[in-house]
């Protein structure tokens, strides 16, 4: 099946929604390291085990898709596997000298 088929699938709209719910809460939530956080330890950890479960549900399904996630995290300073290159510097074919 496709990645398109998944998407239709109610439970992977669901776990969509509720990830996305969830990372906002935590972002909308973030202080300074200085200042007491908003949110409870437990809160944190909660939030922390739902979206672990919320992942390996995401893992599960895509396996009886048959899909393999693409995505993987990674940090800032890693080395993009892409390559950007300006528009700028692609030239068209130079004239040959006769």
């Amino acid at each position: 099946m496709s990645e398109s088929n998944l998407n239709d699938h109610k439970e992977y709209r669901v776990l969509q929604a509720m990830k996305i719910t969830l990372t906002s809460v935590v972002k909308d939530t973030a202080t300074p390291p200085d200042l007491k956080h908003p949110l409870t330890e437990d809160t944190v950890e909660n939030i922390r085990q739902c979206l672990m479960l919320i992942s390996a549900r995401e893992q599960e399904l895509m396996a009886e898709f048959g899909l393999e996630s693409t995505l993987r995290p990674r940090f800032t300073d890693e080395p993009s596997k892409v390559t950007a290159i300006s528009i700028d510097k692609i030239g068209g074919r130079k004239p040959k000298d006769k």
